[in-house]
């Protein structure tokens, strides 16, 4: 079974930096999209970072410059990594995979979240 699990959430102060794993098990991962999204308190769930199997990457506005995704396919792994983190970046952190095992067919799958908080 498809299993998504996240780490290196956490506190962090302003200007500050965090690296989020996400180690995925159960799949063909290199063959797979990933993301990472974020929800703040009374936010919706936005998209942050994407990383195809081909490793096209794009970002939201609020994120260039300032993050970083990657992927290791030895590991089975996608990253996040978080520099100059401002306070609004504070939210729950979720990796995303999606599968295209033929092109009329998509599955989504998520981590269960990591908290990150960016605060003095």
């Amino acid at each position: 079974q498809v299993q998504l699990v996240e780490s290196g959430g956490g506190l962090v102060q302003p200007g500050g930096s965090l690296r989020l794993s996400c180690e995925v098990s159960g799949s063909i991962f290199r063959r797979n999209d990933m993301a990472w999204h974020r929800q703040a308190p009374g936010k919706e769930r936005e998209l942050v970072a994407s990383i195809t199997s081909g490793y096209m990457t794009s970002y939201a506005d609020s994120a260039k410059g300032r993050f970083t995704i990657s992927r290791d396919n030895s590991k089975n792994t996608v990253y996040l990594q978080m520099n100059s983190l401002k306070p609004e970046d504070t939210a729950v952190y979720y990796c995303h995979m999606r599968v295209s095992p033929v092109v009329e067919a998509t599955y989504d799958y998520w981590g269960q979240g990591t908290q990150v908080t960016v605060s003095s």
